[in-house]
């Protein structure tokens, strides 16, 4: 799973997304969902927090992680 921000009137899709990706990698590491944030949550280190993403994640319904 990809979690994106956009850029304040950016139309980005996250079909585009998972396209350009595809064109990239190798196929078993292709993007399988894409969800866009407003913000990725960071610690005072500046380091994402995974496990608040992973929570997202479980909230939007992602059985598979």
């Amino acid at each position: 799973m990809a979690f994106i921000v956009r850029q304040p009137g950016s139309n980005l899709t996250g079909q585009q997304v998972m396209d350009y990706v595809a064109k990239h990698v190798a196929p078993y590491k292709k993007v399988r969902r894409v969800a866009f944030v407003n913000a990725i949550t960071k610690s005072p280190a500046g380091k994402i927090l995974r496990r608040e993403l992973v929570q997202q994640a479980m909230s939007m319904g992602a059985s598979k992680l």
